[in-house]
């Protein structure tokens, strides 16, 4: 369910610019808005054509998508807080499990063992 939404959220995202970036640009930036005419703002004129409208659709879905998801992934139960977390529970489960081919008799390795963490100076 969850990668349903994020890829209709993805699609949603990738239109959204596309009709955004195929407007035509008026050029006046937010004119009507720092102390010019309001008028031009709530005119019939400013309604709109047809990517206006579909722009409005797409904002509203990809609003309510990013809503839904929120929801979504707020509900899940998390398991685990951190991949630090999970490093170090695998570590300490990997050190405790027995090893089940151990060799009876030392071989060529157990004269020359390896250590089983790199030796690192350390600055004093």
């Amino acid at each position: 369910m969850s990668s349903v939404l994020l890829v209709l959220q993805l699609i949603v995202a990738i239109f959204l610019v596309a009709v955004i970036l195929m407007q035509r640009s008026n050029g006046g930036a937010l004119s009507g808005l720092g102390g010019g005419d309001i008028g031009g703002l709530l005119s019939a004129r400013s309604k709109g054509n047809i990517l206006t409208r579909i722009t409005a659709v797409l904002a509203t879905l990809f609003f309510g998508l990013s809503l839904a998801i929120s929801i979504y992934f707020s509900r899940m139960e998390i398991v685990q807080t951190s991949a630090v977390d999970s490093a170090a529970q695998q570590q300490s489960a990997a050190t405790q499990a027995p090893i089940a081919n151990e060799p009876t008799e030392p071989s060529e390795s157990a004269e020359n063992p390896t250590p089983a963490e790199p030796e690192v100076p350390v600055a004093e």
